[in-house]
């Protein structure tokens, strides 16, 4: 399993290692004690499994606040999407920064998102299938978003024709006018 960290602290690029033969592959997409062995102890409780018929699908930027708030571990099961995480943690050097990439089937990466950052996707392609892992419940209570075109985070979207949003998405508000439940906490 490779393990990439990006530019965002804590966000990092999980690729796992494929076998395969002439009739396919085999790939162990999660493994909790290899990724404890790499400083991510994380205990899963969900899985999602969301299909956009369409390119230039958008969802997100969405968070889960405290106390249900969310690590996520998502891949795409079929397809091809660009995924973004974006640092919503007040105080933190990275605020309001994002990084994202692509991740699709045949590539088999993974993005970890911690907790105290924003998550979205846009598709690529048609029925493409997002898969992830999330390290608490779902509560509708804690749910949030934000402008998937806040010009202040300034996220360099594919262009795949018009975005295709959710009612909540298309009126989500932009960065500086939500309260962030999330704190940076300094490491070092």
């Amino acid at each position: 399993m490779q393990i990439e960290r990006t530019p965002l602290p804590g966000v990092v690029l999980v690729t796992p290692l494929r076998h395969g033969d002439a009739r396919g592959f085999f790939s162990e997409s999660w493994n909790r004690a290899r990724m404890a062995e790499a400083g991510f102890d994380i205990d899963f409780v969900q899985d999602n499994h969301s299909l956009s018929a369409s390119a230039g699908t958008v969802r997100g930027l969405h968070y889960q606040a405290p106390p249900h708030a969310q690590i996520k571990l998502v891949r795409c099961g079929r397809g091809r999407l660009f995924d973004v995480a974006v640092d919503m943690r007040r105080g933190s050097p990275t605020y309001g920064r994002w990084w994202g990439c692509e991740l699709s089937f045949e590539n088999g990466r993974q993005l970890l998102v911690p907790e105290g950052f924003l998550h979205g996707f846009m598709t690529l392609e048609p029925d493409t299938e997002i898969v992830y892992k999330c390290s608490d419940y779902y509560a509708p209570d804690c749910d949030g978003a934000v402008r998937w075109d806040d010009p202040a985070i300034g996220i360099d979207w594919p262009e795949v024709g018009s975005p295709i949003l959710s009612g909540k998405d298309a009126a989500a508000p932009r960065l500086a006018e939500v309260e962030s439940p999330f704190a940076w906490e300094d490491e070092a």
